[in-house]
């Protein structure tokens, strides 16, 4: 036998070894309980009431599965006797062996021919989830023997209480056991995809984990004690952790504010580690998202720690999530260019950026736009099918320089800004004569 199986069934054998608290109860409380000054008559209708309360109970407790299989099994033996005869222990020990049979049929032939059939398929969660719950499959066969065995043999009403006791709680204890497996199974496939995919919430994975699991062992717990029937203790427990709960929330606000931003960063997923994101002002390398803060490494290679509260309240920018790259320029040209050459240069212009082939035609734009100040503006559009950075500042490169030998090829030039002063009357003359002293002067005005 596995040990982890022996030392389970060892301890449902302690539970079934401690005095169970509702036999006791049951039977500190008599039926029926001479009270000083009651007559003869009045003691008998008192006992005819508590009995027949006593059969109203009895015929409207349900049988249970394992009685089911009690009665069944006497049934095919012919058992209807009310003691213990040799018989009954023979099918005691029968149903023991045929539970032992059974846990060895469930472990050597029935898992291993799932786990052959799990091997076939795509996903890895069966192959996890076989052997997590292979163990509590085996506990659960053989708590079914053991019980059904000793409700074969004729007990007394306060043992078969005490059975059926620690029967419901064997029971409740490998259920929520094989769930609780099967729980860690699945959180443990969620990892993986996670981190195979390289998603942000494989970081925070272990954590949820841990989480989920203290939780449904919370829940379990009190779930089995109130199926033990301590239903008014299950209330109290939740009403001392919803007060301490309160008290801790308010205690810490601002750290809980903080795991509910990972955990809205973690759902969400608006940035990655490694990529570049703008959070405000600020622009950096994500190098690590935590449950208190994220850290970002700057330019200029400083380190921001941003608490998560902030990340979730704050507008991000992705800048490593770029469908493709948009440009957008004025280019200047003077104001002695010809209008045929400014349609020319136009249309050169259009025709230089839709011969790159990392350009998306449909986005290509180039218009003469305006008659500014110093120069005559063309606008020029276009979107680079490639995210890549490089990429793009490398075809921006190339369409710039064509760009600068088509307007040298036609004579024409790039503007700056310039002004042009006219001066009236005999300004410009006063002036050229203070530079050059041997210019005659200028005749007065008659």
């Amino acid at each position: 036998m596995n040990p982890r199986s022996r030392a389970f069934i060892g301890l449902i054998a302690l539970v079934l070894m401690v005095p169970p608290l509702m036999a006791g109860d049951a039977a500190s409380t008599p039926a029926a309980e001479s009270i000083p000054g009651q007559t003869a008559a009045e003691r008998t209708a008192a006992a005819a009431a508590a009995a027949t309360v006593l059969a109203q109970q009895e015929v409207e407790r349900q049988p249970d599965f394992l009685e089911h299989i009690v009665d069944s099994t006497l049934a095919v033996f012919d058992l209807r006797t009310e003691g213990n005869t040799i018989a009954h222990f023979a099918v005691s020990a029968l149903l023991l062996v045929l539970a032992l049979l059974a846990r060895r049929i469930v472990v050597g032939f029935f898992f291993p021919l799932l786990r052959k059939l799990a091997g076939r398929t795509r996903t890895t969660f069966d192959d996890k989830l076989l052997p997590a719950m292979e163990v509590p499959a085996a506990a659960f066969v053989m708590l079914v023997g053991i019980f059904a065995a000793l409700k074969v043999i004729k007990l007394s009403a306060e043992s078969d209480a005490y059975i059926s006791y620690g029967a419901r709680f064997a029971f409740s204890l490998v259920i929520f056991w094989g769930f609780w497996r099967t729980l860690g199974a699945l959180l443990d496939h969620g990892a993986e995809i996670a981190q195979n995919r390289k998603l942000a919430v494989a970081a925070f994975m272990p954590w949820l984990k841990k989480t989920a699991m203290v939780v449904f062992a919370v829940v379990g717990a009190l779930t089995i004690i109130q199926s033990l029937g301590y239903g008014e203790n299950v209330k109290t427990v939740l009403a001392g952790l919803g007060l301490g709960g309160l008290a801790f929330a308010l205690a810490a606000q601002d750290t809980l504010a903080n795991v509910f931003g990972a955990i809205v960063v973690a759902i969400d997923q608006p940035f990655k580690v490694g990529e570049v994101v703008r959070i405000g002002a600020n622009v950096g390398i994500v190098e690590d998202i935590g449950l208190r803060s994220t850290r970002i490494r700057m330019i200029d290679r400083s380190l921001m720690v941003v608490p998560n509260k902030t990340v979730a309240a704050e507008t991000i920018t992705n800048l490593s999530r770029f469908t493709g790259r948009r440009n957008e320029q004025v280019i200047n040209l003077t104001y002695d260019t010809p209008p045929d050459a400014m349609d020319a240069i136009v249309e050169e212009f259009r025709q230089i950026i839709l011969k790159e082939p990392g350009v998306d035609p449909t986005s290509v734009m180039v218009f003469f736009r305006d008659l500014s100040a110093s120069s005559l503006d063309l606008w020029v559009v276009y979107m680079a099918r490639s995210p890549d950075f490089i990429a793009f500042m490398q075809m921006k490169q190339r369409i710039n320089l064509a760009f600068m030998r088509a307007v040298e090829a036609r004579g024409l030039s790039f503007a700056f800004p310039t002004q042009t002063l006219h001066l009236a009357g005999g300004i410009a003359e006063r002036l050229a004569q203070r530079d050059d002293p041997g210019l005659p002067p200028n005749p007065p005005r008659g």
